[in-house]
């Protein structure tokens, strides 16, 4: 029997500490609700995480930029849709303009209704987007997906020719003029029409890619969670493990450093 070295002592001090730096380990897992609380714990999840975490950060800014895009093209839609509407009234006043019954005078009449509709379609084509211009028919680029790839949203141009010749010298204070008036309102519905129908395209492709990323998202998330995540319930039972071993190897360690003591009874 010896005093100066107690191996049970010793081994007991070891073992006690790898217990307690997994006992302290477990508390770190549960108190944060990460499994992985330092790099040791899994280097390739931790590496694999880190670069889900970039992905889903670049996704959810790639689904602001097409919600924006999205609320652009609506905002587009929206004054195409009193474009119409005062295109509508200026065929009715073409019309109207061309009654044998009418006047000049009464053509006039219609024709300052007619000129005021003019006006207010040229107002909208001046309109933008938080500083981008909406009818400038601009050929967007949208980012779509986490790696940057871009969606080409076709514009719509208010000075095609189709509206300029409408919003150019266009009144109704003849038949003749009216005649002619027609023809151009006619031609510029037209165009509004395959205006409307671009945007309507724009809008639905983009929110099909707004919820692909949605879907990409959760998927990504989930195999996130998978990685990072702590199993609370199978955490808890290891704390619990760990908790006995420390308590365990406190008094191991106590009754090992006992053990020299006995030597006293080999001296009296």
């Amino acid at each position: 029997m010896v005093i100066n070295t107690n191996m049970s002592a010793q081994s007991s001090a070891r073992l006690l500490m790898e217990s307690s730096a997994l006992l302290n380990k477990s508390l770190m897992r549960l108190s944060s609700g990460s499994k992985i609380v330092s790099p040791e714990d899994d280097v390739a999840g931790q590496a694999v995480a880190l670069r889900f975490d970039a992905q889903i950060s670049r996704i959810n800014a790639a689904k602001g930029n097409i919600a924006n895009a999205i609320s652009f093209s609506q905002t587009q839609d929206g004054f195409l849709k009193k474009v119409a509407k005062a295109l509508d009234r200026m065929s009715e006043l073409a019309i109207l303009a061309q009654d044998v019954t009418k006047t000049d005078n009464d053509r006039a009449l219609y024709d300052l209704e007619f000129q005021t509709l003019v006006d207010y379609i040229k107002d909208v084509a001046t309109k933008d987007y938080n500083g981008v211009s909406l009818f400038d028919g601009a050929t967007l680029s949208v980012t779509i997906d986490s790696d940057g790839n871009t969606f080409n949203m076709t514009g719509v141009d208010l000075g095609a020719s189709a509206y300029a010749a409408v919003l150019s010298g266009t009144e109704v204070t003849t038949t003749t003029n009216a005649a002619t008036a027609l023809d151009r309102v006619k031609a510029a519905i037209v165009q509004l029409s395959t205006d409307r129908a671009t945007v309507g395209a724009n809008v639905a492709r983009l929110m099909y890619t707004s919820d692909q990323l949605g879907v990409l998202k959760d998927n990504l998330t989930s195999a996130n969670s998978r990685i990072k995540d702590v199993d609370v319930a199978e955490e808890s039972t290891q704390f619990a493990r760990y908790n006995i071993l420390v308590q365990a190897g406190t008094a191991m360690l106590a009754q090992a450093n006992a053990v020299p003591q006995m030597v006293l009874r080999l001296l009296s």
